[in-house]
């Protein structure tokens, strides 16, 4: 499993008891926005914290549907104003990089990427940590909304005030190599791996 995500409080900073209140807080998400999981992707639905212990702020949940060397679908949830850090997804060897498209499927979620900073954003930047955002042109999506990132693209992203369902369709998902523009992520995913 991936350093970075926590099942079942493993490789966290999650207690077991943390990580079972948050994922059954992410599952009456998904009922929400009408997306039934099976038994076996609840049990092996994960939560991001990225090792800073601000999973209020920073972090998501997120269910894996599939993951191959062609393609990859998630269900993201985000809580309100829970953030996703800036990050992106570089060329690895012969790979160029994951491509990704997201489609809100509940709630609001506020998208950012590299280019015109868009005037008065939405977001609710997580306290300290904001010197790690630098993506500011804001795409907001709405239940049906959806956008497609391109490999290698600088982009971070939102729940807004109701938090937000995401679904997530890409190429391969290799999350290891992920960059982001907080080093203490990297430096947390590098003392827990």
């Amino acid at each position: 499993m991936d350093a970075k995500y926590s099942k079942k409080g493993e490789l966290s900073l999650l207690t077991p008891e943390e990580y079972r209140q948050t994922c059954a807080k992410a599952e009456r998400y998904l009922n929400r926005a009408g997306i039934v999981i099976t038994d076996a992707e609840r049990q092996e639905m994960q939560v991001a914290e990225y090792g800073l212990g601000m999973l209020e702020s920073i972090g998501l949940s997120l269910v894996v549907y599939v993951n191959t060397d062609r393609c990859c679908a998630k269900e993201l949830i985000l809580f309100p104003h829970q953030t996703c850090p800036e990050h992106k997804h570089p060329p690895v060897g012969g790979y160029v990089g994951k491509e990704e498209t997201f489609r809100c499927r509940y709630g609001k979620v506020y998208l950012y990427v590299s280019g015109d900073a868009t005037p008065n954003p939405a977001a609710v930047l997580p306290p300290g940590k904001e010197e790690f955002f630098t993506a500011w042109r804001q795409i907001e999506l709405s239940p049906g909304d959806q956008y497609t990132l391109q490999p290698n693209t600088w982009h971070w992203f939102q729940g807004g005030p109701e938090g937000a369902v995401v679904s997530e369709f890409s190429t391969k998902s290799l999350d290891e190599h992920d960059i982001y523009t907080d080093p203490a992520i990297d430096a947390g995913l590098k003392r827990r791996a």
